[in-house]
């Protein structure tokens, strides 16, 4: 039969040994609360407590149940403090600097290290003030002409004020892309459509950075502007064939111009150049005759004093030296004798080819001063032979 059914001995077949009683000397299932106590009692000792007594009456479990709370109460400080404490430090990295707000009113601006605050009271915003950020603005609007571009603008900003930057403004981001909307349409309706497309790129750039600064500095959002790139320009989509067909003819312009400056950056140097030369020239020459005027005015100033002193021996010799300079670059020679009114002929130049003088000076050049003193005298010779034997053929004719 089964064990809890009626009649027969209870206590045979009962697995707990109990004989169907609760209450009996023989052990039972473990109880919770038993067990719950004696952790208590446990941590009690731990910390410090004594321990409770297991009676049956009432006092005894009162004090088990005190000692029970005494010892959460302790685990909850002990939480507590390591809470408080960790909650107390904390660390601002290089790169950053910490805004704390006191009750939520600014207190102070930490910078880098190892801080501590007050818990549940100071609160702290950590801001990366070094690294730098980028922003976009991307739109179409009208030019000082009533023309519409497409303009793409990258701003690359930093944190100046962590302050400011927490504080001020509750979207900084927001307000720093408002702003430059704001700059750009402005700086582009202040300018044509060729200066936004073409060569005005760089200046529309430069101009939104300051206007876009100034438009931060009023706001008091803290950011400080780095750089300002203007990404593309374009025209419409309708008229871009036609702006590149402008396009072009600029640049053939400008490479016209181009071709052109280096034409006239050759062409005029080699000009002036010439001009130099022939300035340089026209000024030799022209101190060659002052000089030479003024040595002829000199010798023939000290030839008149000669003159004076002997008119006849001057006349003279500056006949001689007259005839000299005149009969120096002929090859002829003419001879005046007193015995006859004949005048005497030598051709020189016959002499000189029939001897193979000049020949031989020809070749050795002008170098050879022995040789040509030979020809010199050899000729010299044959001259005064020459005019010997005529003068005693005219003084024979003539007897």
């Amino acid at each position: 039969m089964a064990w809890n059914e009626p009649g027969g001995n209870r206590n045979d077949n009962d697995p707990w040994g109990t004989g169907g009683r609760r209450g009996g000397n023989d052990q039972g299932p473990p109880d919770l609360d038993e067990a719950l106590k004696k952790g208590l009692d446990k941590l009690n000792q731990l910390l410090g407590g004594k321990k409770g007594k297991s009676g049956s009456g009432g006092g005894s479990s009162n004090g088990g149940s005190g000692s029970g709370f005494g010892a959460i109460l302790a685990i909850l400080g002990i939480v507590f403090v390591v809470y408080v404490l960790f909650q107390s430090v904390y660390t601002v990295d290089e790169q950053e600097r910490a805004v704390v707000l006191r009750f939520g009113e600014y207190n102070k601006t930490e910078n880098p290290g190892l801080r501590f605050k007050v818990p549940l009271i100071d609160d702290v915003t950590k801001v990366r003030v070094t690294s730098v950020r980028t922003a976009e603005s991307r739109g179409q609007m009208l030019t000082e002409d009533e023309n519409l571009v497409s303009v793409d603008l990258q701003v690359q900003y930093r944190v100046d004020s962590a302050r400011a930057f927490v504080l001020n403004v509750r979207d900084s981001p927001e307000a720093l892309a408002f702003a430059t909307d704001s700059a750009l349409r402005h700086e582009v309706g202040s300018s044509s459509m060729d200066q936004v497309l073409t060569e005005g790129r760089a200046e529309l750039a430069v101009r939104v950075e300051q206007r876009l600064q100034r438009f931060l500095e009023e706001y008091g959002t803290g950011l400080q502007i780095v750089r300002v790139n203007v990404e593309s320009t374009q025209p419409p989509e309708a008229v871009q064939d036609a702006f590149r067909e402008v396009q072009r003819a600029r640049e053939d312009e400008q490479r016209v111009k181009e071709e052109a400056e280096t034409y006239r950056n050759k062409v005029v140097p080699e000009a002036r150049g010439r001009a130099q030369r022939m300035t340089e020239e026209a000024m030799a020459y022209k101190q060659e005759v002052i000089s030479r005027a003024r040595g002829e005015t000199a010798r023939f100033t000290e030839m008149l004093t000669v003159y004076r002193t002997a008119p006849d021996v001057t006349r003279e010799r500056m006949y001689m030296a007259a005839l000299e300079k005149v009969l120096s670059s002929t090859s002829k020679v003419l001879i005046d004798t007193e015995s006859s009114n004949n005048m005497m002929y030598l051709p020189l130049d016959r002499m000189i080819n029939r001897d193979g003088t000049s020949a031989s000076m020809g070749t050795q050049g002008s170098g050879s001063s022995g040789s040509s003193d030979q020809d010199i005298q050899s000729l010299t010779d044959q001259v005064i032979q020459e005019i010997r034997s005529r003068q005693d053929t005219g003084i024979r004719r003539g007897r």
